[in-house]
């Protein structure tokens, strides 16, 4: 099971690849954790639940829930933020105006499609704005962890669950390592851990490219 200090990891490294004044959506999970690791740097981020301009995560005694993200957690609002209603939100998704999405997977091939919503059956987690996300962001970044809670790879040469659409994704941040996706399959760039490039190949589910690999574990704090 992933720990709290791992998550943060994850959230700290995609937050050193957010550029100001982007807009930024934000999905469940890892990706909620962000706002809290961007320091100095003015990001926009926008919750498809109808704002732009969300904050750090609030302490114990100025939580408001009528205040609260898509994901269903505490946040707080920028100076300047605007609240908007939902259909107002896909608008902008979908009319192509959000720079990066932030997003997990439960599983991501080795050319960067993403599926996200569904297992063969199970229940249906919910699609929520996931496609449009897929298909609308200028960037896309997958935050979460390289094994599943079976132990299985998340990242694999053939997905086997559904789809989120055909736009693929451009970059893969895990507790481990950072992936970028190219038309020629998998490369590795960056190992944020203390993981040996043997048990690294191990335990991913495709081949990758490892010529140009900056090791990072010792910037990352827990």
């Amino acid at each position: 099971m992933l720990s709290q200090s791992e998550r943060i990891k994850i959230a700290k490294r995609v937050a050193e690849e957010l550029s100001e004044g982007q807009i930024v959506n934000l999905g469940v999970g890892i990706p909620t954790l962000i706002p809290d690791f961007l320091g100095e740097k003015k990001v926009f981020l926008q919750s498809e639940n109808g704002l732009l301009g969300m904050g750090p995560t609030p302490d114990d005694e100025n939580v408001n829930m009528d205040l609260i993200s898509a994901s269903k957690k505490p946040i707080t609002m920028e100076k300047g933020a605007s609240l908007f209603d939902s259909s107002d939100s896909f608008v902008m998704i979908r009319g192509g105006h959000i720079d990066v999405a932030v997003l997990g997977a439960l599983q991501v091939d080795q050319y960067g499609e993403i599926a996200n919503w569904a297992v063969p059956g199970k229940s249906i987690l919910g699609v929520g704005g996931a496609i449009d996300l897929v298909a609308g962001a200028k960037r896309i970044i997958i935050a979460c962890t390289l094994q599943a809670k079976d132990g299985k790879s998340k990242l694999v040469d053939k997905l086997t669950f559904p789809s989120s659409g055909t736009r693929r994704a451009d970059l893969l941040v895990t507790e481990h390592a950072v992936f970028k996706f190219t038309n020629t399959g998998t490369e590795l760039i960056e190992i944020l851990s203390d993981i040996s490039m043997e048990k690294l190949k191990e335990i991913t589910g495709v081949e990758f490219g490892c010529d140009n690999v900056k090791i990072s574990s010792s910037k990352i704090t827990k």
